[in-house]
């Protein structure tokens, strides 16, 4: 199988210790590609590290991610947009809502998202959302901020039917991962309703690793466990999900094609 992971944070500090080794790992596992969300201003030195040590392998997004969006938002925002700027990204992400974890600047995060999102049509890039417990206030900021071209990825999508199909109306795809294999992540009642014409694959690495390495650090080299199980409940195999998830990919990637 040749697959693509379109959400990956191979840079991770988590990673550190044994970054080759893994490295070898996803790459005998058939994985073609990886590409990066940043996080924060903090994390693009490492994330522009891996880059350059695994070309052609790790790609780089750029964009602050909800639950980094503090006082200092605009600041953060600033070097980013120096950055898009002065080289090329693959995206931007990850960008979006985040009501999980912390709802003291969610004002903040609905307004860096909507300057990310300007940024994205401005390059004429797509976008990777983050939209944990937030996923009906992230698609209408996306209805919202429409320009007809805008494209993108709902990163970790976990919703229903209903809002998967809205973000398919809007030229978006659903980024598909570990949740898909757990017992109660409710995928299973999803996927069939939708196909895998709008579907990519992720890992998220090294969170939400997939069944049976779930509680243990994710890696991309475990993506073919996630393209299995998206086979079953489509009842088709793990190498016809590689083949049109990869396509689905570099067709959203346009820049960085293979």
């Amino acid at each position: 199988m040749n697959l693509i992971d379109t959400h990956a944070h191979i840079y991770s500090s988590k990673f550190d210790s044994d970054r080759d080794e893994v490295i070898k790992e996803i790459q005998d596992s058939g994985i073609e590609r990886i590409y990066m969300p940043n996080v924060d201003v903090e994390t693009i030195e490492a994330m522009l590290a891996c880059e350059t040590k695994y070309p052609g392998l790790c790609i780089p997004m750029m964009g602050l991610h909800p639950c980094d969006v503090k006082e200092d938002f605009r600041s953060q925002l600033r070097i980013m947009k120096d950055w898009l700027d002065k080289r090329p990204f693959s995206a931007v992400g990850e960008i979006g809502l985040d009501l999980y974890w912390d709802k003291t600047f969610f004002e903040q995060q609905k307004e860096a998202l909507k300057i990310q999102i300007e940024w994205a049509k401005e390059k004429q890039l797509p976008i990777v959302l983050h939209c944990r417990e937030s996923m009906d206030e992230t698609i209408a900021i996306v209805k919202e901020n429409h320009d007809g071209a805008l494209r993108g990825i709902f990163h970790c999508f976990n919703g229903n039917v209903s809002q998967a199909k809205q973000i398919i109306e809007m030229g978006f795809l659903l980024g598909i991962g570990g949740v898909a294999t757990y017992k109660n992540g409710g995928l299973d009642q999803v996927i069939p309703e939708i196909g895998l014409d709008h579907l990519v694959l992720e890992t998220d690495a090294p969170y939400l690793a997939p069944v049976p390495f779930r509680g243990k650090r994710n890696s991309p080299a475990y993506l073919p466990y996630i393209a299995e199980k998206i086979g079953d409940y489509l009842q088709v195999s793990k190498e016809i999900v590689a083949a049109k998830t990869k396509e689905n990919a570099l067709n959203l990637f346009k820049e960085f094609s293979l």
